[in-house]
């Protein structure tokens, strides 16, 4: 009878240790994922607020420059406001909110894409060396917001597959660890562009 009750106890204890290993195993590794993914996030963040950060200096610099166009200015000073007026929590990196968030960023990546090219207008601007450092500045800025993108997509998408994986989608929803958005091609992007040598 001695020999029984310990056997069935030692059953009971593996079983039960083998339960806690898939559980807290689970557990910590979700945690782990999507800490990655919310420090990807902040990197994001981090190379947008540069950007937003050099284009003060970078409107200064235009504005110096007495007949530049005062609209083209405004438009990017809407569109810096805009963008840094968007937050997303790291709580909630809903494809909605990174949709939102990345619609704002495109705006003002627009607004500076029409500055540059009124820029052209201008001789003497294009050859003043402030500007051509700060448009050295953002190129170099647009490049780390492109790979950073690219660093947060690819940790989403491992802590996605990793909590839409059996038993992990289980446990995903019992502890409250959801789907993360990914950033997007801009829309227009999978149309080539146009050359024409007339």
């Amino acid at each position: 009878m001695k020999k029984g009750l310990l056997i069935t106890l030692g059953v009971i204890v593996v079983i039960v240790f083998i339960l806690y290993r898939v559980f807290a195993g689970s557990y910590n590794k979700m945690v782990t994922k999507e800490e990655q993914v919310t420090g990807a996030w902040s990197q994001v963040e981090n190379v947008y607020q540069r950007r937003a950060d050099l284009i003060p200096n970078l409107v200064n610099t235009v504005k110096g420059y007495a007949d530049f166009e005062q609209e083209t200015l405004q438009g990017v000073i809407e569109a810096r406001s805009k963008a840094t007026g968007i937050n997303v929590n790291t709580d909630d990196l809903s494809p909605e909110k990174i949709q939102q968030f990345q619609q704002a960023q495109q705006g003002l990546s627009s607004a500076l894409s029409r500055l540059m090219v009124v820029v052209e207008r201008y001789p003497d601007l294009k050859a003043n060396q402030n500007f051509i450092k700060l448009q050295d500045q953002l190129e170099g800025t647009e490049n780390r917001i492109a790979v950073e993108r690219r660093r947060f997509n690819e940790v989403t998408q491992e802590y996605n597959t990793y909590i839409r994986k059996f038993p992990q989608t289980m446990l995903a929803g019992m502890y409250g660890f959801e789907k993360k958005g990914y950033f997007e091609a801009d829309q227009g992007a999978e149309d080539a562009p146009e050359v024409s040598f007339d």
